[in-house]
Protein backbone atom coordinates (compact mmCIF):
# COMPACT_ATOMS: atom_id res chain seq x y z
CA UNK A 1 0.00 0.00 0.00
CA UNK A 2 1.47 3.34 -1.08
CA UNK A 3 2.50 5.67 1.73
CA UNK A 4 0.19 8.67 2.02
CA UNK A 5 -3.15 9.79 3.46
CA UNK A 6 -6.34 7.86 2.66
CA UNK A 7 -9.53 9.78 3.50
CA UNK A 8 -11.93 6.96 4.38
CA UNK A 9 -15.71 7.38 4.73
CA UNK A 10 -17.32 5.15 7.37
CA UNK A 11 -20.99 4.24 8.01
CA UNK A 12 -23.30 6.85 9.52
CA UNK A 13 -25.51 4.17 11.04
CA UNK A 14 -25.83 0.94 9.11
CA UNK A 15 -22.61 -1.08 9.23
CA UNK A 16 -23.40 -2.68 5.87
CA UNK A 17 -22.86 0.67 4.15
CA UNK A 18 -19.09 0.34 4.47
CA UNK A 19 -17.50 -0.19 1.05
CA UNK A 20 -15.18 -3.10 0.27
CA UNK A 21 -12.53 -0.56 -0.72
CA UNK A 22 -12.86 1.17 2.66
CA UNK A 23 -12.50 -2.13 4.51
CA UNK A 24 -9.45 -3.04 2.44
CA UNK A 25 -7.86 0.35 3.15
CA UNK A 26 -8.50 0.11 6.91
CA UNK A 27 -7.05 -3.42 6.93
CA UNK A 28 -3.86 -2.45 5.12
CA UNK A 29 -3.19 0.98 6.64
CA UNK A 30 -0.28 1.21 9.08
CA UNK A 31 -1.85 4.10 11.00
CA UNK A 32 -5.44 5.14 11.72
CA UNK A 33 -5.97 8.86 12.39
CA UNK A 34 -9.38 9.31 14.01
CA UNK A 35 -11.47 11.63 16.18
CA UNK A 36 -12.08 9.17 19.01
CA UNK A 37 -9.93 6.05 19.14
CA UNK A 38 -12.59 4.20 21.15
CA UNK A 39 -15.24 4.75 18.47
CA UNK A 40 -12.92 3.74 15.64
CA UNK A 41 -11.57 0.65 17.43
CA UNK A 42 -15.14 -0.50 17.99
CA UNK A 43 -15.89 -0.08 14.28
CA UNK A 44 -12.79 -2.03 13.26
CA UNK A 45 -13.67 -4.80 15.73
CA UNK A 46 -17.14 -5.10 14.17
CA UNK A 47 -15.48 -5.34 10.77
CA UNK A 48 -13.07 -8.02 12.06
CA UNK A 49 -10.06 -5.84 11.31
CA UNK A 50 -6.89 -6.42 13.37
CA UNK A 51 -6.37 -3.66 15.95
CA UNK A 52 -2.60 -4.10 16.03
CA UNK A 53 -2.06 -0.73 14.38
CA UNK A 54 -0.98 2.72 15.46
CA UNK A 55 -3.99 4.89 16.37
CA UNK A 56 -3.63 8.67 16.48
CA UNK A 57 -6.34 10.92 17.86
CA UNK A 58 -6.92 13.86 15.52
CA UNK A 59 -9.83 16.16 16.35
CA UNK A 60 -10.79 19.85 16.30
CA UNK A 61 -8.85 20.68 19.45
CA UNK A 62 -5.51 19.05 18.56
CA UNK A 63 -5.37 19.03 14.77
CA UNK A 64 -2.62 21.67 14.48
CA UNK A 65 -0.32 19.58 16.67
CA UNK A 66 -1.27 16.08 15.53
CA UNK A 67 -1.20 16.71 11.80
CA UNK A 68 2.56 17.28 12.02
CA UNK A 69 2.93 13.81 13.57
CA UNK A 70 0.80 12.30 10.81
CA UNK A 71 2.81 14.05 8.08
CA UNK A 72 6.05 12.79 9.66
CA UNK A 73 4.74 9.20 9.68
CA UNK A 74 3.92 9.43 5.98
CA UNK A 75 7.40 10.75 5.26
CA UNK A 76 8.76 7.70 7.11
CA UNK A 77 6.90 5.49 4.60
CA UNK A 78 3.68 4.81 6.53
CA UNK A 79 0.16 4.66 5.07
CA UNK A 80 -2.44 6.56 7.11
CA UNK A 81 -6.21 6.05 6.96
CA UNK A 82 -7.98 9.18 8.16
CA UNK A 83 -11.54 8.68 9.47
CA UNK A 84 -14.11 10.62 11.47
CA UNK A 85 -16.47 9.08 14.02
CA UNK A 86 -19.02 8.57 11.24
CA UNK A 87 -19.50 9.58 7.63
CA UNK A 88 -17.14 11.51 5.39
CA UNK A 89 -14.07 13.06 7.03
CA UNK A 90 -13.60 16.84 6.62
CA UNK A 91 -17.36 17.50 6.23
CA UNK A 92 -17.88 19.55 9.44
CA UNK A 93 -15.21 17.24 10.88
CA UNK A 94 -11.44 17.62 11.32
CA UNK A 95 -8.96 16.87 8.55
CA UNK A 96 -9.07 19.97 6.37
CA UNK A 97 -5.77 21.34 7.73
CA UNK A 98 -4.09 17.96 7.29
CA UNK A 99 -5.03 17.83 3.61
CA UNK A 100 -3.85 21.44 3.11
CA UNK A 101 -0.44 20.39 4.44
CA UNK A 102 -0.39 17.38 2.12
CA UNK A 103 -1.00 19.65 -0.89
CA UNK A 104 1.68 22.10 0.22
CA UNK A 105 4.29 19.37 0.77
CA UNK A 106 3.39 17.23 -2.23
CA UNK A 107 2.32 14.25 -0.12
CA UNK A 108 0.11 11.64 -1.76
CA UNK A 109 -3.54 11.51 -0.63
CA UNK A 110 -6.82 10.18 -1.99
CA UNK A 111 -10.45 9.77 -0.99
CA UNK A 112 -12.30 6.51 -0.33
CA UNK A 113 -15.92 7.69 -0.79
CA UNK A 114 -18.92 6.54 1.18
CA UNK A 115 -21.94 7.69 3.23
CA UNK A 116 -22.43 11.40 3.89
CA UNK A 117 -25.30 12.54 6.11
CA UNK A 118 -26.06 15.77 4.27
CA UNK A 119 -26.37 14.02 0.89
CA UNK A 120 -28.50 11.19 2.29
CA UNK A 121 -30.77 13.69 4.06
CA UNK A 122 -31.20 15.75 0.90
CA UNK A 123 -32.23 12.63 -0.98
CA UNK A 124 -34.87 11.88 1.68
CA UNK A 125 -36.21 15.43 1.95
CA UNK A 126 -38.08 15.84 -1.31
CA UNK A 127 -36.70 19.40 -1.50
CA UNK A 128 -34.96 20.72 -4.65
CA UNK A 129 -31.63 18.98 -5.19
CA UNK A 130 -30.37 20.78 -8.29
CA UNK A 131 -28.75 23.43 -6.09
CA UNK A 132 -28.01 23.38 -2.38
CA UNK A 133 -25.80 25.05 0.22
CA UNK A 134 -24.34 23.28 3.25
CA UNK A 135 -23.63 25.56 6.20
CA UNK A 136 -22.39 23.09 8.81
CA UNK A 137 -23.69 23.06 12.37
CA UNK A 138 -26.23 25.64 13.48
CA UNK A 139 -24.53 28.05 15.95
CA UNK A 140 -25.54 27.31 19.56
CA UNK A 141 -25.69 30.96 20.68
CA UNK A 142 -29.03 32.73 20.21
CA UNK A 143 -27.75 35.80 18.35
CA UNK A 144 -25.30 33.81 16.23
CA UNK A 145 -28.08 31.41 15.25
CA UNK A 146 -30.41 34.26 14.26
CA UNK A 147 -27.65 36.06 12.33
CA UNK A 148 -26.62 32.87 10.51
CA UNK A 149 -30.14 32.28 9.23
CA UNK A 150 -30.68 35.92 8.26
CA UNK A 151 -27.44 35.87 6.30
CA UNK A 152 -28.63 33.08 3.98
CA UNK A 153 -32.42 33.48 3.98
CA UNK A 154 -32.59 35.10 0.52
CA UNK A 155 -30.22 32.71 -1.25
CA UNK A 156 -32.12 30.85 -3.97
CA UNK A 157 -31.13 27.31 -3.02
CA UNK A 158 -31.94 24.52 -0.55
CA UNK A 159 -30.15 25.27 2.72
CA UNK A 160 -28.70 22.42 4.80
CA UNK A 161 -27.52 22.49 8.41
CA UNK A 162 -26.49 19.93 11.02
CA UNK A 163 -28.24 20.17 14.40
CA UNK A 164 -28.50 18.20 17.63
CA UNK A 165 -31.69 16.68 19.02
CA UNK A 166 -31.61 18.69 22.24
CA UNK A 167 -31.53 22.00 20.30
CA UNK A 168 -33.80 21.27 17.33
CA UNK A 169 -37.01 22.75 18.79
CA UNK A 170 -35.24 25.94 19.89
CA UNK A 171 -33.68 26.24 16.45
CA UNK A 172 -37.02 25.68 14.70
CA UNK A 173 -38.49 28.64 16.62
CA UNK A 174 -35.80 30.85 15.06
CA UNK A 175 -36.39 29.24 11.66
CA UNK A 176 -40.08 30.15 11.95
CA UNK A 177 -39.17 33.73 12.77
CA UNK A 178 -36.70 34.14 9.91
CA UNK A 179 -38.12 31.92 7.14
CA UNK A 180 -41.85 32.22 7.82
CA UNK A 181 -43.94 29.47 6.27
CA UNK A 182 -41.24 28.13 3.96
CA UNK A 183 -41.12 24.31 3.75
CA UNK A 184 -38.72 22.70 6.21
CA UNK A 185 -37.42 19.13 6.35
CA UNK A 186 -35.66 17.39 9.23
CA UNK A 187 -33.99 14.01 8.79
CA UNK A 188 -32.66 11.94 11.67
CA UNK A 189 -31.30 8.46 12.42
CA UNK A 190 -30.39 8.11 8.75
CA UNK A 191 -29.77 4.47 7.66
CA UNK A 192 -30.79 3.23 11.12
CA UNK A 193 -33.92 1.35 12.26
CA UNK A 194 -35.80 4.51 13.23
CA UNK A 195 -34.85 6.58 10.19
CA UNK A 196 -37.25 9.49 9.82
CA UNK A 197 -37.61 12.50 7.55
CA UNK A 198 -40.46 14.91 8.33
CA UNK A 199 -41.57 17.91 6.27
CA UNK A 200 -43.76 20.89 7.03
CA UNK A 201 -43.53 24.48 8.17
CA UNK A 202 -41.27 25.25 11.11
CA UNK A 203 -44.36 25.61 13.32
CA UNK A 204 -45.61 22.18 12.26
CA UNK A 205 -42.24 20.58 12.99
CA UNK A 206 -42.11 22.28 16.38
CA UNK A 207 -45.41 20.56 17.18
CA UNK A 208 -44.09 17.24 15.86
CA UNK A 209 -40.94 17.28 17.95
CA UNK A 210 -42.78 18.58 21.00
CA UNK A 211 -45.09 15.57 20.84
CA UNK A 212 -42.34 13.15 19.76
CA UNK A 213 -39.10 13.48 21.71
CA UNK A 214 -36.31 14.26 19.22
CA UNK A 215 -33.44 11.79 19.27
CA UNK A 216 -30.31 11.20 17.22
CA UNK A 217 -28.19 13.39 14.98
CA UNK A 218 -30.29 15.65 12.77
CA UNK A 219 -30.05 17.34 9.40
CA UNK A 220 -32.14 20.49 9.02
CA UNK A 221 -33.09 21.53 5.47
CA UNK A 222 -34.88 24.67 4.34
CA UNK A 223 -36.53 25.00 0.93
CA UNK A 224 -35.54 27.83 -1.43
CA UNK A 225 -37.62 31.02 -1.23
CA UNK A 226 -40.76 30.96 -3.35
CA UNK A 227 -40.78 33.66 -5.97
CA UNK A 228 -43.35 36.16 -4.79
CA UNK A 229 -45.76 37.47 -7.39
CA UNK A 230 -47.68 39.43 -4.77
CA UNK A 231 -47.10 43.18 -4.99
CA UNK A 232 -46.22 45.27 -1.96
CA UNK A 233 -49.42 47.24 -2.49
CA UNK A 234 -51.52 44.09 -2.22
CA UNK A 235 -49.74 43.06 0.97
CA UNK A 236 -50.21 46.53 2.47
CA UNK A 237 -53.92 46.48 1.70
CA UNK A 238 -54.35 43.02 3.21
CA UNK A 239 -52.34 44.03 6.28
CA UNK A 240 -54.40 47.21 6.76
CA UNK A 241 -57.59 45.14 6.67
CA UNK A 242 -56.19 42.73 9.28
CA UNK A 243 -55.01 45.59 11.52
CA UNK A 244 -58.49 47.09 11.41
CA UNK A 245 -60.05 43.99 12.94
CA UNK A 246 -57.32 42.39 15.06
CA UNK A 247 -54.21 43.10 17.12
CA UNK A 248 -50.85 43.87 15.51
CA UNK A 249 -49.46 40.48 16.52
CA UNK A 250 -52.43 38.58 15.09
CA UNK A 251 -52.45 40.63 11.89
CA UNK A 252 -48.75 39.99 11.29
CA UNK A 253 -49.16 36.27 11.94
CA UNK A 254 -52.07 36.08 9.46
CA UNK A 255 -50.21 37.88 6.67
CA UNK A 256 -47.04 35.83 7.20
CA UNK A 257 -49.05 32.59 6.93
CA UNK A 258 -51.08 33.80 3.94
CA UNK A 259 -48.24 35.12 1.79
CA UNK A 260 -45.26 33.16 3.12
CA UNK A 261 -43.38 36.34 3.98
CA UNK A 262 -40.70 37.00 6.57
CA UNK A 263 -42.17 37.78 9.99
CA UNK A 264 -39.77 40.64 10.74
CA UNK A 265 -40.46 42.31 7.38
CA UNK A 266 -44.21 42.14 7.88
CA UNK A 267 -43.90 43.40 11.46
CA UNK A 268 -41.88 46.42 10.31
CA UNK A 269 -44.47 47.16 7.62
CA UNK A 270 -47.28 46.87 10.18
CA UNK A 271 -45.58 49.39 12.48
CA UNK A 272 -45.20 51.87 9.62
CA UNK A 273 -48.86 51.48 8.67
CA UNK A 274 -49.98 52.05 12.26
CA UNK A 275 -47.86 55.20 12.50
CA UNK A 276 -49.64 56.58 9.43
Amino acid sequence: MKNGIYIVATPIGNLKDISSRAVETLEQADVIACEDTRVTKKLLSLLNINLKKTFISLHDHNEDEQLLKVIELVKEGKSVAQVSDAGCPLISDPGYKLIRHCKEEGIYYCTIPGPCALICALQLSGLPTNSFMFSGFVPNKDKARFDAFNKVKNIDTTLIFYETANRIVKTLHVVAEVFGSREISVAREITKIYEECVNGTAEELISHFTENEPKGEMVLMIAPPIEQETSLKEVEQALQQELAKSSLKTAVKTIVATYGLNKNDVYSLALRLKEK
